[in-house]
């Protein structure tokens, strides 16, 4: 069950993803509305938009699926190399540089599962894990804060969840209990989606960051899903 969720969810994400391209294609929103990787240069921005469009059509629909996922992770990979990279060398300092390395690095990882390289996936999908996981200590003032004020102890769960990180990274990475860890990280992921980024969202639906984040969250949930089902093999 697990596993169709997360095929459907990454996909939808994918296609989500590759609209965006489009929808911010103009100056005037400019590539920080959207997701960390869209290109300055709108020929470009476009081309990437409608391939992400493809792949996640593809992957929807169990077309082609080892053959799209392999593109996607050699497109991801280059992005990580060569236009990531090199931008977080020269901001060691920079939180948002390692998020998005992190963020495409483990998209990537679940691209490579789908496209048959089960192992080597799983290691780009945990690896990146432990920076998400050290972000929450060291800005877990700035964290509690996006936790909804509903929730009782915003900072146990800003360091709670900075620990679930580093913990589902040595697990998944080790395969100690892998399928356990992806299974509970996915939901960690979709529980953030329904409790704090459809909210935000709704309150900001001009906000293409809020809506880029809603998005990743969702795709990083499905990720962990498909990452599960390859440790179970």
């Amino acid at each position: 069950m697990t596993s169709k969720f997360g095929h459907s969810f990454f996909a939808i994400a994918l296609v989500f993803f590759g609209l965006q391209h489009f929808l911010y294609l103009m100056p005037l929103h400019g590539p920080a509305a959207g997701p960390p990787w869209i290109l300055a240069r709108p020929l470009w921005a476009a081309v990437m938009g409608a391939f992400l469009l493809l792949i996640g059509v593809l992957l929807a629909t169990r077309r082609m699926t080892q053959f799209a996922a392999s593109l996607l992770a050699a497109v991801l990979f280059l992005y990580v190399i060569f236009l990531y990279v090199p931008g977080l060398v020269r901001h060691l300092h920079d939180p948002g540089r390692w998020t998005s390395t992190a963020e495409l690095t483990c998209l990537c990882g679940v691209a490579l599962v789908l496209a048959g390289l089960g192992s080597l996936g799983r290691i780009f999908y945990a690896v990146p894990l432990p920076v998400f996981g050290v972000q929450h200590f060291l800005y877990a003032q700035f964290i509690s804060t996006l936790v909804p004020t509903w929730i009782p102890y915003r900072l146990f769960w800003a360091y709670f969840v900075g620990t679930a990180f580093i913990a589902a990274a040595v697990s998944i990475s080790t395969k100690g209990q892998a399928r356990l860890a992806a299974i509970l990280l996915g939901v960690m992921f979709l529980s953030w989606v329904i409790i704090l980024h459809a909210p935000r969202v709704a309150a900001h639906l001009r906000n293409g960051n809020e809506w880029t984040s809603a998005f990743i969250a969702l795709a990083m949930a499905g990720g962990a899903w498909i990452v599960a089902e390859t440790s179970s093999k």
